[in-house]
C-alpha cells in the first residue's frame, strides 16, 4: 500500500492500512499521505466521511476529464492535475486528484500510468524539507508533474524544429507521412496546452498569501520555482504552436509552388504537341494545301513540325518552364 506517516518531519512508518489513517491524522504532529488508484465510489465515500471531505469534491473525482484547478473548501483543498503518459505517439494524460487537509495528503490516480513511485523518490531525495509537513509532500508531487510536462514540451519542440528544417531538404519526402506527423504533433501540443496552461492558476492559487498554504509554511521559494517551470512550459507550448503554424503555411506555399511548376511543364508540352497536331491535321481536310499529294509536301510538313517543336522546346527551356 502507498501510505506514509511523518512525525515532526521524520518518516516513521509506511505501508500501513488505510484504515489507520484517521488515527494518525488525529495527532497534529503527524503528516499522513496515502494513495488510491482507480477507487470505487464506495471507497471514496468512506474516505470522505473519515476525513470530512466535501461531497462536491468527492463527486469531482468520480467525474472524468476535470479541468486542472484548485477548489478551496472550509476544511481542505481539492486539486486536479494531469500527469504525462504517451501511448506510442499519442499523448494520454492521467488525471490525478488531490485532497489536502492540514496534515493529510490524499492522491487519487486515474490509473497506474502515473508513476507515484517517482514522486516518492523525490520526497526521499529532500528529507530536510519534510518538516514542512503536507506542503512538502504537495510540492514534490506538483514538481514532478510540471517537470514531466516540461520534458514533453522539449521533446515536441525538437520534433517541430526537425520538421521545419526538413521542409527545405533536397530529398523528396513522403507527403502523407509528413502530413500525419504534423497532425500528431499538433494534437499532442494541444493536449499538453490543456494540461499546462491552467497550472499557472493552480500554483498561483497555492502561493497566494490569503491561502497561507505555501506562503506561510516556509515552502514559498520552492513553490515559486515550480511556478517558474510552469511559465517555461506554457511559453514553450505557445512557441511550438507558432512554429507548427509556420510549418503548415510553408508547406502550403511549397505545394502551391510545386503545382505551379507542374502546370508550366504541362502547358509547355501541350503547346509543343499542339503545333505538329495542327500542321499534320490540316492535310486531313478536304481542302487541298500546297504540296498535297506530293512527296515534297510531305517532307516540307515533316521539317516544319520538327523545327517548330525544337524552337518551342528551346524557348520553354530558356524560360525554365521545362
Amino acid at each position: 500500500m502507498h501510505t506514509r506517516l511523518y512525525r515532526n518531519g521524520v518518516l516513521e512508518k509506511e505501508g500501513f492500512p488505510i484504515e489507520e489513517v484517521s488515527d494518525h491524522a488525529a495527532d497534529p504532529d503527524n503528516t499522513v499521505w496515502f494513495d488510491l488508484c482507480s477507487p470505487s465510489s464506495k471507497e471514496l465515500g468512506l474516505i470522505g466521511e473519515e476525513l470530512g471531505l466535501h461531497e462536491l469534491a468527492v463527486e469531482d473525482v468520480l467525474s472524468d476529464h476535470q479541468r486542472p484547478k484548485v477548489d478551496v473548501y472550509d476544511k481542505h483543498l481539492f486539486i486536479t492535475v494531469y500527469g504525462v503518459h504517451c501511448d506510442g505517439d499519442r499523448l494520454d494524460p492521467v488525471e490525478v486528484d488531490l485532497f489536502v487537509t492540514g496534515n493529510v495528503l490524499v492522491t487519487v490516480r486515474e490509473n497506474e500510468h502515473f508513476d507515484i513511485g517517482e514522486v516518492v523518490r523525490r520526497w526521499d531525495a529532500s528529507p530536510q524539507l519534510a518538516g514542512h509537513g503536507v506542503t512538502f509532500l504537495l510540492h514534490g508531487l506538483l514538481d514532478y508533474v510540471v517537470d514531466t510536462q516540461f520534458d514533453l514540451a522539449q521533446d515536441l519542440d525538437g520534433q517541430a524544429e526537425a520538421m521545419e528544417e526538413s521542409l527545405f531538404e533536397d530529398r523528396v519526402r513522403d507527403g502523407r507521412q509528413l502530413q500525419r506527423h504534423m497532425y500528431v504533433l499538433r494534437r499532442n501540443t494541444t493536449g499538453l496546452r490543456r494540461m499546462a496552461l491552467p497550472m499557472r492558476e493552480v500554483v498561483g492559487t497555492l502561493m497566494r498569501h490569503d491561502r497561507s498554504l505555501a506562503a506561510g509554511s516556509g515552502m514559498g521559494p520552492y513553490y515559486q520555482d515550480v511556478y517558474d517551470h510552469v511559465l517555461q512550459v506554457t511559453g514553450a507550448v505557445e512557441s511550438i504552436r507558432e512554429m507548427l503554424a509556420n510549418v503548415r503555411e510553408t508547406r502550403l506555399s511549397e505545394q502551391g509552388f510545386r503545382l505551379n511548376e507542374i502546370m508550366k511543364k504541362i502547358t509547355s508540352w501541350a503547346a509543343i504537341i499542339a503545333v505538329p497536331t495542327m500542321i499534320t491535321g490540316a492535310y486531313g481536310q478536304n481542302v487541298p494545301y500546297p504540296g498535297s499529294g506530293q512527296v515534297w509536301g510531305f517532307w516540307t510538313s515533316t521539317v516544319l513540325v520538327a523545327l517548330t517543336s525544337v524552337t518551342l522546346y528551346s524557348v520553354f527551356k530558356k524560360k525554365d518552364w521545362l
